[in-house]
């Protein structure tokens, strides 16, 4: 079934339940969130790349942290659902905003918890490899899209993966980066280390032995 939403086209992929600091000072953003927090109606972040692209995060404004004398805010809002779009309107009638019709894809959890536990396993491989830990508690993941953000992944790869309305897919996925990367980083890490042990080299001074 097609929606209606306002449009606020960002070069980012904001995943489902996640959260994303704005501040927001055009006109036409500022007269879009506006809209928004008054007649508490959701917005559209279609990812922006070269263009506008198909799909996007329908997201909800949580909290207006700061509101400014000039109409800028400060908010944080939250992705409910994924959405592609139907139509796209550069300027809608009588606003400031795009905006467009669109439908929502569906998310089903189908992942199978042996795709859950490797890729937890792998997702600690790496952290322990970058000294992450405190960046990344693996053991408080509780869903794939707290990863997404964390793992390197490309603009490219996060739009290829918020299309993906099976979590076993994403599942996949990200199992399969890791296992791509963590060798390549592996061996990086190594070789800064060896980097830094033949600078430590250099500053010997041979005669004193």
């Amino acid at each position: 079934m097609e929606e209606f939403l306002p449009f606020f086209p960002l070069k980012l992929v904001v995943f489902p339940d996640e959260k994303l600091n704005l501040h927001v000072f055009e006109p036409r953003y500022k007269q879009l969130v506006s809209e928004c927090v008054a007649e508490g109606k959701s917005f559209g972040v279609p990812v922006f790349d070269t263009g506008i692209m198909e799909f996007g995060s329908e997201m909800i404004v949580e909290k207006v942290v700061k509101a400014y004398p000039n109409g800028e805010m400060d908010i944080v809002a939250r992705c409910t659902r994924v959405f592609e779009l139907v139509t796209f309107q550069e300027m809608v009638a009588g606003k400031l905003y795009a905006g467009g019709k669109v439908t929502f894809i569906e998310n089903n959890k189908n992942g199978e918890a042996a795709q859950w536990s490797r890729l937890k396993e792998l997702a600690a491989q790496l952290v322990e490899i970058l000294r992450m830990d405190h960046k990344l508690n693996v053991a408080d993941l509780t869903e794939e899209y707290q990863l997404a953000h964390k793992l390197g992944l490309s603009l490219a790869q996060e739009y290829d993966m918020l299309q993906m309305e099976n979590q076993s897919q994403r599942y996949e996925f990200l199992i399969s980066h890791m296992e791509r990367a963590i060798p390549f980083v592996k061996e990086m890490e190594r070789a800064k280390e060896r980097i830094q042990l033949n600078g430590h080299f250099q500053h010997i001074d041979p005669l004193k032995f």
